[in-house]
């Protein structure tokens, strides 16, 4: 794939080093040409300066022939006009932006545009490692039907298999995390001490899950 970045602040050039790693090949756009220290010697990429809104700059990032871009400047003016720039004009399939203000991420998600509200975010998570209750929506589908949560779970429900929370609960666990790394759950899964389980849901089943999930299981293995 090649993949254009707009803007090289730490988002970005973590991004493009990410990218370059897994064997993508990577431009990166930016106003200011010192901000292209941060991707260091080792960055085989092409970088350009200019604003990512402008589309001479993004064809000489290869925007005519990239499979990916991604809008991650400090400004969510700048990132949400490039993001739709490169759509709608270039023709881009994979596109994302991030937004800070997250009233604004609502409406470009309803125009098309996949966005990573960085403040919600941050804040969720956060509230889910202070007040380990309810549960925090992780990822919804296009149609707003199925949405991953994240749902904290009882103690007693650590060694105890995966698919026995699932059959109290009637959900299934999407993914968990151990240990910081996300794993897929098998028939085999045992729920462990501070693993954090990540559920599909529908909205009218999301508060049941969630209630068993938070209360010691029923009956044997």
């Amino acid at each position: 794939m090649h993949v254009v970045i707009m803007g090289c602040g730490r988002v970005g050039s973590t991004l493009a080093h990410s990218l370059e790693s897994r064997g993508h090949s990577v431009a990166v756009i930016d106003q200011d040409p010192d901000a292209f220290r941060r991707l260091g010697p080792d960055f085989a990429g092409t970088t350009v300066t200019g604003a990512g809104f402008d589309g001479e700059v993004l064809r000489q990032a290869g925007i005519e022939r990239a499979d990916a871009f991604a809008a991650v400047s400090s400004g969510d003016n700048s990132n949400i006009i490039s993001a739709r720039l490169a759509r709608e004009t270039f023709g881009v399939s994979r596109v994302a932006a991030r937004i800070y203000d997250q009233r604004r991420a609502q409406v470009y998600e309803r125009l098309g545009i996949p966005t990573v509200a960085t403040v919600r975010w941050t804040a969720d998570r956060m509230l889910r490692h202070l007040v380990p209750e309810g549960n925090v929506e992780i990822f919804r589908d296009p149609t707003s039907t199925v949405s991953i949560v994240e749902v904290p779970v009882h103690k007693d429900w650590v060694g105890r298999p995966v698919r026995a929370l699932e059959g109290a609960t009637g959900a299934r666990v999407a993914y968990l995390l151990r240990f910081g790394i996300g794993t897929l759950p098998t028939p085999s899964s045992v729920i462990q001490e501070g693993d954090q389980l990540f559920m599909l849901v529908t909205d009218d089943m999301a508060a049941t899950v969630t209630s068993v999930a938070a209360t010691p299981p029923q009956g044997g293995l």
